[in-house]
């Protein structure tokens, strides 16, 4: 058994489709399914179910499945190991961040972060909250940047920032009119929200301000982006609370302050403990932290 027995099987794995794997992996189709072949009588059952051009993962390749990903994840951070061992500063970082700090908030950060570790690559995932501490607890990702949830053992999480929610209306609305440099958030009691769906830390700090002033909200629609709620908000499907958009000028969307109740996000730094930390992530973690006031 080689070790390349165990990534084309991964992939297959992943697809179960023999022509968009071997193609994924730059193979010919015949070399690809005599290395599965191979590694099938090595394990000594098979790992897939054929019938006809179809191919599914069976309950033996399922199983093996979560061993040889176990295997290959060990055998990436002892390969990471041993690089941080020979150059601390040298390596790759996968960063997550939401999607609303990936105009201004992640492009500085790198940029600082370069001044002091020019040799660290990254590798950044955008996305939400919800799927970010999922790729976390799984070791997608090494670190990230993401907003208040319910975190618990082995995920450590300490605050950066807080981050304003403002009420955000097409320009049509007649909330976008010029007197309203800030509002009430009773005053919104009537209106038509699109949310994002239940379980988005966002969504919970929506509903809890919205059963701090007594609402209860008439919804249109649940999304899983911000940037799919602030087009609906553009098409009139309804109104939100959103953190700052990257030029809503050109979503057509107004965001207007909230006087009371104050309206904001805690965003903050996640790592999971039980996952290796490489130098050079562990300098990312030391730098976000003690610069935190800065960026």
């Amino acid at each position: 058994m080689e070790w390349h027995h165990f990534e084309y099987f991964q992939m297959l794995a992943r697809t179960e489709h023999m022509t968009q794997s071997a193609k994924l992996l730059s193979i010919s189709q015949p070399a690809l399914s005599r290395s599965i072949s191979r590694l099938e009588e090595e394990v000594g059952v098979p790992l897939f179910d054929r019938q006809g051009r179809s191919i599914s993962l069976n309950k033996y390749g399922h199983l093996f499945l979560k061993r040889v990903e176990r295997i290959m994840k060990e055998f990436d951070e002892g390969k990471r190991e041993i690089q941080a061992l020979l150059d601390p500063e040298e390596g790759e970082i996968s960063l997550g961040f939401l999607h609303t700090l990936g105009p201004s908030y992640i492009p500085r950060l790198i940029s600082s972060f370069r001044e002091v570790y020019p040799k660290t690559k990254f590798r950044l995932y955008q996305n939400n909250s919800h799927t970010l501490l999922r790729q976390l607890e799984e070791g997608e990702i090494d670190i990230c940047l993401l907003s208040n949830m319910e975190i618990k053992h082995p995920i450590q999480w300490r605050i950066l920032r807080k981050e304003e929610l403002f009420l955000s209306v097409p320009t049509c609305h007649r909330f976008s009119h010029y007197n309203y440099k800030s509002i009430l958030l009773e005053e919104v009691r009537e209106e038509k929200f699109v949310l994002l769906k239940k379980g988005y830390s966002l969504r919970s700090i929506t509903d809890q301000l919205f059963e701090k002033v007594g609402i209860i909200p008439n919804i249109t629609f649940e999304g899983e982006e911000v940037p799919t709620i602030a087009g609906l908000i553009s098409a009139g499907f309804g109104i939100s609370l959103l953190p700052r958009l990257h030029k809503p000028e050109e979503s057509n969307v107004i965001q207007i302050p909230v006087r009371s109740p104050k309206c904001e996000r805690l965003i903050g730094l996640a790592w999971n403990e039980k996952t290796y930390m490489s130098a050079p992530t562990l300098n990312l973690k030391n730098f976000v932290l003690e610069c935190k006031n800065e960026l």
